[in-house]
């Protein structure tokens, strides 16, 4: 029985939408509505802070992956990609690149943090016209602390071709996240010259902010994205000698296209 649960879970996690990576599930067509899998596939770019609080950008590649309809043996069609409404799960990931002293002067004397990966799961409630969320991830290699956020969001549908999402986001992490991103030490202070003070954050809300996502239907397989987000650093990670000495206010906007692929396996 957990054994059948654990699948179901995992079936529901990939028709949901998540994060950056994720598209947001269109209209399936008839003639799709008649396959075991339909999967959306495609690749985008996206400005973002050059690491979290700083003052510069860079633009980094952006995975699109969704899934409308999914296909367990035994269980059947799991995710029929017509329900608008009800719970739903969804994996969440993430990867942060590597930050050195070298990226800005307001890095000056700390010491260099290695890429990370985060891995989680999230869950939620939508309607048509409504979705609430939360998710949590955990940290590998550059950190080992957990990270999540919460969210809501309104939807409409301008057209039968378009999908647009907006609404707040807030943004916690773990004591060890926190010490790793926003921490100073003693000896980087020192070799700061000045530049940075020792601190010591602890866990909590690290930011609050507004996301918004907008899906355009070019034709019954092609899809364009464009998001867009805002984010305010607050508490612990707010007061860090390095978000002072960058920036609080943190800003993403993202381009993409997705191709959708409908099949057969079983």
């Amino acid at each position: 029985m957990f054994k059948t649960l654990s699948r179901v879970a995992l079936a529901l996690s990939l028709g949901a939408v998540s994060g950056t990576a994720l598209a947001q599930s269109g209209e399936i067509s008839a003639q799709d509505a008649n396959k075991q899998f339909v999967v959306d596939l495609g690749i985008g770019a996206i400005a973002q802070p050059r690491y979290e609080s700083a003052d510069s950008y860079l633009i980094y590649p952006m995975p699109i992956i969704s899934v409308g309809r999914f296909y367990l043996p035994g269980l059947g069609q799991v995710v029929d990609g017509r329900r608008k409404s009800g719970v739903f799960f969804f994996p969440s990931f993430n990867f942060i690149g590597e930050r050195k002293a070298s990226d800005s002067t307001d890095l000056t004397g700390t010491s260099t943090v290695d890429w990370a990966l985060e891995l989680g799961l999230g869950g939620g409630f939508r309607t048509e016209h409504f979705r609430a969320f939360a998710e949590l991830r955990q940290g590998i290699n550059g950190h080992t602390g957990q990270v999540g956020q919460l969210g809501l969001d309104g939807i409409i549908y301008p057209s039968d071709k378009w999908e647009v999402s907006f609404g707040p986001r807030a943004s916690f992490a773990s004591g060890e996240y926190m010490d790793t991103y926003f921490g100073v030490t003693a000896t980087e202070a020192a070799n700061s010259g000045g530049r940075l003070t020792q601190y010591d954050p602890g866990a909590g809300f690290k930011s609050v902010g507004l996301a918004a996502r907008g899906s355009y239907d070019w034709n019954d397989d092609v899809r364009l994205h464009i998001r867009g987000t805002y984010d305010r650093l607050i508490g612990d990670a707010a007061d860090s000698p390095i978000a002072e000495a960058g920036s609080k206010d943190q800003f993403s906007l993202g381009v993409g296209v997705s191709y959708r692929f409908a099949f057969d396996i079983f």
